[in-house]
């Protein structure tokens, strides 16, 4: 097994020299790629001082699944892991990879969270969504075998968030299974702020409807769950105005958000539905431009 790994990062230079120590360490035969968006924190500096980085893609985007794309793009292995800037990988991580990779086309694994009162970890999560079982993945902890990625097209530049998520209605509408195993464990320390980022609800809802009209369809399914998510996230925001953290008014303000995103995913899903009408189902996917790169160092 010739094995790639693609690090998209963005102004995470701290983060980022840890993830790539452990890999060095755990797979220091790997190919690894370091995608770097438009940091402003020296991460350019930083990497082309580092022996153990192959290639540097330099990209203007700040996108995510542009990042994911640009490294697939340099890739060279026969699988290809995507390890998240903020991510150590563990002692028996690549091991894991290769017995993972066996017996499914991708495979994924938990990610160790340091608390102050312990130790968090996450376990394999599955639904059945119009008859298909689909398994997530952590993005930022995920193989692949390069046939798999290049059958989907890479991943869907359209989405700001949720890329990981399309891509695992993808592989379930191929029929590819995505493998668990609890030996591909990455680590993450517990930061300050606990990690709690303000939610984009447009964009939110926008990426949900998105992805499910595009593979599934509209019908009765896709809007029982979107109205249940929406159902969820109402009443739990609900409570922060009962509990006085929340005014009224940004309450209503999030409501409009969401319908707002709603309609729009709704429209640009069937768009996308009937401009890739195949198997594959990404009309923004990683053939469609070869532009991604404005800057390659290439150690190979």
């Amino acid at each position: 097994m010739e094995l790639s790994v693609v690090v998209p990062t963005l102004n995470g230079r701290e983060e980022l020299a840890g993830s790539l120590d452990a890999l060095a360490e755990e797979a220091p035969d790997a190919e690894t790629i370091v995608v770097n968006g438009p940091s402003a924190d020296g991460t350019t500096g930083m990497i082309r001082d580092r022996p153990d980085v192959d290639v540097l893609v330099e990209i203007a985007d700040r996108s995510v699944n542009v990042a994911r794309n640009a490294g697939l793009d340099r890739a060279t292995g026969d699988v290809v892991a995507l390890v998240s800037q903020g991510l150590s990988v563990e002692a028996g991580w690549a091991d894991a990879v290769r017995a993972g990779l066996a017996e499914a086309a991708a495979v994924t694994g938990p990610t160790h969270e340091q608390l102050v009162a312990g130790m968090t970890t996450e376990s394999k999560e599955t639904r059945t969504i119009g008859g298909r079982e689909v398994t997530y993945f952590n993005p930022g902890n995920v193989a692949f075998h390069r046939g798999t990625l290049d059958a989907l097209d890479g991943f869907d530049e359209y989405l700001e968030i949720g890329g990981s998520r399309d891509v695992a209605h993808r592989l379930a509408a191929r029929g590819d299974r995505v493998g668990w195993n609890t030996g591909m464990c990455v680590s993450r320390e517990f930061e300050a702020d606990g990690g709690i980022r303000e939610t984009d609800w447009n964009w939110k809802y926008r990426s949900l409807t998105y992805r499910l009209v595009k593979n599934y369809g509209v019908r009765p399914t896709v809007a029982r769950r979107v109205v249940s998510h929406a159902g969820r996230d109402a009443l739990e925001t609900l409570k922060d105005v009962a509990r006085g953290e929340t005014a009224p008014s940004q309450w209503l303000g999030t409501g409009e958000n969401v319908l707002k995103g709603a309609g729009i995913g709704v429209k640009d899903g069937v768009l996308a539905r009937y401009r890739d009408r195949s198997e594959q189902r990404n009309p923004n996917g990683r053939s469609q431009r070869a532009d991604r790169a404005v800057a390659v160092y290439d150690w190979r």
